[in-house]
């Protein structure tokens, strides 16, 4: 009499981000337990998603995740491949599979990808800028590594809500954008909180002297909101939609230079 195959046991997690859950599919209990540690305040108990991803997880090997992103689609599939992870993803079967070894990075990269392809067709994105709420409004800080996101996010009064240190979630809505706190951290290593507030201002960063405000024209608030925002796929129609998403962003959001230094009364001129 034949045997019968043994049942391989599937576990998931559900990882909402944005108000857009994502539930990852895995075999290995111990991967399970990473991702729910890594993505905690994150994790919907909701078993509902937008999209499912099946990991398949590959045996411990030198890879750089430092190497350069490739984002490529095709006949209705977006392909992700880096040094130490391979993805595919096709959107309107809701499904997608990833091909990593057993670490938090990879999936995290691919989850960055697939929000910001998500996002840039409802005219949203990821930028490269620390976020917090206060007083119920929500304020990006933006600006290249050692511009002082993370120093902004440390000098954040106590009755600021953290939403980030690193990469800000932003969405468009009604008549204005919504900021939503992302597990994605920088240098604090500290998750940002799961909730979210109407986007107030936008705060272009650069160290100085003293702490000072000023206005940036639409053309120049353009250009620099485009050149943080994290965009990974040389597709037209994305570059189109991103062009688009800056341009009716400054159109809508105030956005400022901050000058500062490193002290917590910056904090004061945030409004």
């Amino acid at each position: 009499m034949p045997e019968l195959a043994t049942q391989i046991e599937r576990y998931s997690v559900v990882i909402a981000i944005g108000g857009v859950p994502v539930r990852v599919n895995t075999t290995d209990p111990d991967f399970l337990a990473m991702l729910q540690g890594r993505y905690a305040g994150f994790v919907s108990a909701d078993t509902r998603a937008a999209f499912d991803f099946d990991v398949d997880l590959a045996a411990p090997a030198f890879a750089n995740p430092d190497a350069d992103v490739s984002v490529t689609h095709r006949s209705g599939r977006w392909f992700m491949e880096r040094g130490d992870f391979r993805a595919e993803w096709e959107p309107a079967e809701r499904r997608g599979r990833i091909h990593q070894t057993a670490n938090p990075y990879s999936i995290d990269a691919v989850l960055r990808i697939v929000h910001t392809l998500v996002l840039a067709k409802q005219g949203g994105f990821l930028l490269h800028s620390a976020s917090a709420i206060r007083n119920g409004k929500a304020f990006l800080f933006a600006g290249v590594s050692g511009a002082g996101k993370t120093t902004m996010a440390r000098l954040a009064p106590p009755d600021a809500t953290l939403l980030t240190d690193e990469i800000s979630y932003v969405r468009k809505q009604d008549d204005g954008y919504v900021a939503f706190g992302t597990p994605f951290t920088g240098e604090l290593a500290k998750l940002g909180e799961n909730t979210s507030a109407p986007l107030a201002a936008l705060y272009l960063l650069a160290q100085g002297t003293q702490n000072r405000i000023d206005p940036v024209a639409g053309a120049d608030a353009g250009r620099e909101l485009l050149a943080n925002m994290l965009f990974f796929a040389e597709d037209q129609e994305l570059v189109h939609w991103a062009f688009q998403a800056a341009c009716d962003f400054v159109h809508r959001v105030p956005v400022y230079r901050l000058t500062f230094m490193p002290d917590a009364r910056v904090w004061e001129m945030i409004q």
